[in-house]
C-alpha cells in the first residue's frame, strides 16, 4: 500500500489522492508506472477496479499480472496481441515434438539394424559350423566305407592276387614267401593237370575194353 507521501502507481497515473483502502496499490508500485499506464490504456480503470472487487483476494494478484502481460503484447501487436505469442509457442512445440519423434524413430531404426546384423553374424556362424561339422562327419563316413569296401574287396582276392598287390604297393613282403606261394599254385595246378589226364586214360581204356 502506498504511503501518504508516494501514491500507487494508478492513482498518480489518474491524478487522484490514494486511500489507505485503494484496490490498485497493492499491485501496481509506485516505481511501475507503465505497467499501469498499459493496462488503462487497453483495458480502462473503471473495469479493472471491477474485476478486482469480483476476484478473490489471493486472485487479484494473478489477474493483475495477466492483464498487464496481454495489455503490452496488444500495444506492440495490435492485430494479435498475446494471441500470435501464443500461437508462436505452439507451433515450436509442435516442431520440436516432431524432431524428438523423428529421432527416437532413427534411434530405434539403427537398433534394430544393430541386432539385426548380430543376428545375421550369429547364423552365418552357426550355419558355417554345421557345414565343417557335417564335411567332417561326411569325410568320415567316406573314408569309413571305402576302408570298408578296400577290406572286403582284398579279403575276396586270390592268395596270389593279393600277394602281388601287396609286394607292388611297397609292403614288407618277403620275396621268398612269394616265390614259395607261386611254387605251391604252379604245383597245385600241375597235380589237377595231371589227375585230368590220368582220369582221361581211364575213360579211354575203359571205351577199349568195351
Amino acid at each position: 500500500m502506498a504511503s501518504s507521501n508516494s501514491p500507487c502507481a494508478a492513482c498518480k497515473f489518474l491524478r487522484r489522492k490514494c486511500q489507505p483502502e485503494c484496490a490498485f496499490a497493492p499491485y501496481f508500485p509506485p516505481d511501475q508506472p507503465q505497467k499501469f499506464a498499459n493496462v488503462h490504456r487497453i483495458f480502462g480503470a473503471s473495469n479493472v477496479t471491477k474485476l478486482l472487487n469480483d476476484l478473490h483476494p489471493h486472485q487479484r494478484e494473478d489477474a493483475v499480472n495477466s492483464l498487464a502481460y496481454e495489455a503490452e503484447m496488444r500495444l506492440r501487436d495490435p492485430v494479435y496481441g498475446c494471441v500470435g505469442v501464443i500461437s508462436l509457442l505452439q507451433h515450436q512445440l509442435r516442431q520440436l515434438q516432431m524432431d524428438l519423434y523423428c529421432a527416437k524413430s532413427e534411434l530405434s531404426r539403427y537398433q534394430n539394424l544393430s541386432i539385426t546384423t548380430t543376428h545375421g553374424l550369429i547364423a552365418s556362424e552357426s550355419a558355417a559350423a554345421a557345414y565343417h561339422h557335417h564335411q567332417n562327419v561326411s569325410s568320415g563316413s567316406s573314408f569309413g566305407r571305402d576302408h570298408h569296401y578296400h577290406y572286403h574287396h582284398h579279403q575276396f582276392l586270390p592268395r596270389e592276387q593279393q600277394v602281388m598287390r601287396g609286394f607292388e604297393s611297397g609292403n614288407n613282403y618277403d620275396a621268398s614267401l612269394l616265390a614259395m606261394n607261386i611254387s605251391a599254385s604252379l604245383g597245385q595246378l600241375n597235380q589237377l593237370q595231371h589227375q585230368s589226364a590220368a582220369g582221361g586214360g581211364d575213360d579211354r581204356h575203359a571205351a577199349n575194353r568195351s
